[in-house]
């Protein structure tokens, strides 16, 4: 999907939202990553707090260490 069909989809996704909450939470989401520069958050951690990302990372490769959707939906 090109940047232009995302965008539309996102529009699309966001009309049809009537949960004021939710939006708010989406906009802020937004603007701070917006303004956010690439590395940022990644500069912050901690080492032992990036070898977990590398370790988290590795597993995600077994389809069987992930979740569908739906179950992370149900879960959280």
């Amino acid at each position: 999907m090109d940047s232009t069909a995302l965008k539309s989809s996102l529009h699309e996704i966001l009309d049809r939202i009537e949960n004021e909450q939710l939006l708010r939470s989406v906009h802020d989401f937004l603007i701070e990553h917006e303004q956010a520069r690439e590395g940022q958050i990644w500069k912050t951690l901690k080492e032992a707090q990036k070898q977990e990302v590398y370790a988290s990372y590795a597993e995600s490769a077994d389809e069987q260490n992930l979740l569908s959707w739906k179950e992370v939906k149900q879960k959280y």
